[in-house]
């Protein structure tokens, strides 16, 4: 599919998701939208998959009659392989297209809030197909990816619509209008619908302000993370992201390299972290090579009991969070070895010490973090010290343009660790922090930007008021301070000014103004007026 085909289809997908605005919130309506494009999606799949297995019988899925002994029989079989290969199941009555069909009745039935032998039929079916979803998955190796997962499209709610007719309405709109859009799932080597619907995440972000942050990652950064972590590999074992929101920036990753062996990913927020696992399903990764888990990261680590050492580690961390510290965290593995822990108010370095500890021994680990961190004292000064001078884990440090983040203008840096280092005596430092282009009341990273920034840390290269390589020894000169002024100079000299210049200008500026006295003089006696002067 062309760029220009695949802008059409963005055009399309957001034009169904203004059906819901003005009705509620754009985290409300969010979570209608996406989880309806997700269960059309499921279906479409499904179909498929199971027209492919019934091709040998000459006959399709939605042909089956599901009452008759041989429709069963053939629907047993197609569940069997449905569960195994796609982890869930759903008949010919509950594809996505059989609703719509009944969506699209709905104007033509002539009915009232008091006729309940139609007014619940979008609504109930709806309800009863999710819920069969979930319920396919029982037992099995799936069951963790799809328990719950739409638990956030409320159909019952009174933001739909005052009356039950009024939401079976809107809802049969949005119905029959994704009915017509065609996702091309048969084409298998296109991922247009996981990019449709990372723009539609990304709209939604746009629309939430400060929520956003819960959520998303704007795709420029998730780029130069995902460069970074994947720098000279093509395959990775695994990728951990701790706080992973959507889980856009694992997904980045896998646009990096040619593969990926298992995706990690933990999240606080219980409609995020349903959000992330559609995201994972509908971008095509299988249920058995993701792991994502919903919790608090560093109160509830889930992935401790797996001993999970990932090859490559991505996070956008809330920024100068608050957690609990507790003194029980004094003797947990992730924290011990340090001495201090990170404070109550400030958990920035807690996220970078969980992901020291869940990073692989040849893994490149890059997150998101606010400037505090690269100076601050106390105990963050004293772990900032011991990841360089005892473990030397710390290899670079990205300044980045301040306001590129939704809901905080605040400027950001990315710090890059590795236990195995190839350059064990030097600290890269890159500020990009005026490399940007401005749209809006946004700051925007453009692709030479990117590349400027993934390409100088890729090589390591010293240029000229953008980057610097440390010694360890400045840097403990420097009192372990990592702060980017201190290593990258971007003065820019004024040019030297002529005082001789500039005395001309004003002798001559005062001419002028005699000169403009004695007219506006003459024009006042003309006027027999008193001179303003």
């Amino acid at each position: 599919m062309s760029e220009e085909q695949k802008k059409q289809l963005e055009k399309q997908l957001w034009a169904i998701a203004n059906l819901l605005r003005g009705k509620m919130d754009a985290d409300d309506y969010r979570n209608y939208i996406l989880g309806f494009i997700f269960f059309k999606y499921l279906s479409e799949k499904l179909h498929l998959y199971a027209d492919e297995i019934l091709e040998p019988d000459n006959i399709t899925y939605e042909q089956i009659d599901e009452n008759t002994a041989d429709g069963k029989l053939y629907i047993d079989a197609v569940k069997k392989a449905c569960i195994k290969n796609l982890g869930y199941f759903l008949k010919p009555s509950e594809l996505f297209t059989s609703i719509a069909q009944k969506g699209n009745n709905l104007s033509d039935i002539q009915t009232n809030d008091n006729d309940e032998a139609t007014q619940f039929f979008i609504i109930e079916d709806l309800e009863h197909i999710l819920n069969n979803i979930e319920q396919s998955t029982m037992g099995t190796d799936s069951e963790d990816d799809f328990i719950r997962l739409f638990e956030d499209l409320d159909l019952t709610s009174s933001k739909l619509g005052k009356t039950v007719k009024a939401k079976n309405e809107i809802i049969a709109k949005i119905i029959t209008h994704l009915d017509e859009i065609d996702f091309q799932l048969q084409d298998t080597e296109s991922d247009l619908l996981g990019d449709a619907y990372e723009y539609l995440i990304g709209e939604f972000a746009a629309g939430a302000g400060k929520k956003a942050g819960e959520f998303y990652t704007p795709q420029e950064v998730s780029t130069i993370l995902a460069k970074i972590v994947t720098t000279r590999k093509k395959r990775i074992k695994s990728v951990y992201d701790p706080t992973c929101g959507s889980g856009s920036l694992l997904l980045r990753v896998a646009k990096e390299v040619d593969d990926v062996g298992m995706f990690y990913g933990q999240e606080l927020n219980r409609t995020t972290y349903n959000l992330a696992r559609m995201n994972m399903i509908l971008h095509e990764v299988h249920y058995s090579k993701f792991d994502i888990k919903q919790e608090d990261t560093l109160e509830e680590p889930q992935h401790l009991d797996i001993d999970l050492k990932a090859e490559a580690i991505v996070a956008n961390p809330p920024f100068s969070a608050n957690w609990s510290a507790k003194g029980i965290f004094s003797t947990d593995d992730r924290f011990s070895q340090y001495g201090k822990l990170a404070p109550k108010t400030k958990a920035d370095f807690a996220f970078v010490q969980h992901m020291v500890h869940h990073l692989d021994e040849n893994g490149i680990m890059a997150t998101v973090l606010p400037h505090g961190v690269l100076f601050r004292g106390s105990a963050e000064g004293h772990i900032r010290r011991y990841l360089i001078e005892d473990r030397n884990y710390i290899d670079a440090v990205i300044g980045l343009p301040a306001n590129i983040f939704f809901g905080t203008s605040i400027p950001t840096c990315i710090l890059v660790l590795k236990k195995c280092r190839e350059a064990n005596e030097d600290v890269l430092f890159i500020d990009a922090s005026n490399h940007f282009e401005k749209q809006g009341n946004q700051n925007k990273l453009l692709p030479e930007h990117i590349a400027e920034i993934t390409n100088t840390y890729a090589n390591r290269e010293v240029k000229d008021k953008y980057s610097y390589r440390a010694t360890l020894q400045e840097i403990a000169d420097n009192d372990y301070n990592l702060n980017i002024p201190r290593y990258v100079d971007t003065f820019e000299e004024e040019e030297p000014i002529d005082i001789n210049a500039v005395a001309e200008e004003i002798q001559a500026l005062d001419l002028e103004i005699v000169e403009t006295d004695k007219r506006i003089a003459s024009y006042c006696a003309e006027l027999n007026i008193k001179t303003p002067f």
